[in-house]
């Protein structure tokens, strides 16, 4: 079974062809969210594993501008694997989410738009506590 649709999404980005390079836009009418911070990874070594996480709070937005690497997301109850690998698509991740990164390629590149500053507060960094506090929702 898969995480409900309402929770995560994959979204199209516009992108506009043509013969001197592609180009997208991930403005805020992109997403359903206005985005207060931008970062990215990259650099991942072999084997190793981003995010371990979940947000109370934030909304982000992850798309693969390079490369591909697998997002495992955990609702409480369900568990389910994402794989990006389009500069075009991007997935949505609302609250309440586990969310692990892992299986970079070689020179991938995970951008993360998020709808809010960095607040300590809004981690759960323990999969223990996030199981305790999706079974409390």
């Amino acid at each position: 079974m898969a995480i409900e649709n309402n929770r995560i999404q994959i979204i199209s980005i516009p992108k506009i062809e043509e013969r001197r390079g592609n180009l997208s836009v991930i403005e805020n009418d992109t997403i359903p969210f206005a985005f207060k911070r931008i970062y990215y990874l990259y650099d991942v070594p072999t084997g190793s594993e981003r995010g371990g996480h979940a947000h109370k709070n934030l909304q982000q937005f992850l798309v693969a501008l390079s490369g591909s690497f697998d997002v495992v997301l955990n609702d409480g109850k369900e568990e389910q694997i994402i794989t990006l690998n389009k500069p075009y698509e991007g997935l949505l991740i609302n609250p309440g989410i586990w969310r692990e990164l892992q299986n970079f390629s070689s020179g991938s590149i995970c951008l993360v738009v998020a709808s809010e500053v960095y607040i300590e507060d809004d981690y759960i960094r323990d999969f223990d506590e996030f199981i305790n506090y999706s079974n409390r929702k």
